[in-house]
């Protein structure tokens, strides 16, 4: 079993998603990050570095000069 199936995996979402839980990324984070759709939970998962996440972010949040 990977970690990504592990039961002790925990994902979750942004607070910006809402309560209906429509189109929204669902993120696991251990040694690397993991992306999921959450509406299909068992779906494919897309698999990044921690360094390459944290450039992600740098890149779409407020404020960030990339």
């Amino acid at each position: 079993m990977s970690d990504v199936d592990s039961p002790a995996t925990v994902w979750f979402r942004s607070s910006y998603s809402g309560a209906e839980g429509g189109q929204c990324l669902e993120i696991a984070r251990a040694r690397s990050v993991r992306i999921r759709d959450s509406k299909a939970p068992t779906g494919p998962v897309l698999t990044v570095s921690r360094s390459a996440w944290a450039g992600f972010l740098g890149g779409v949040l407020p404020g960030s000069s990339a």
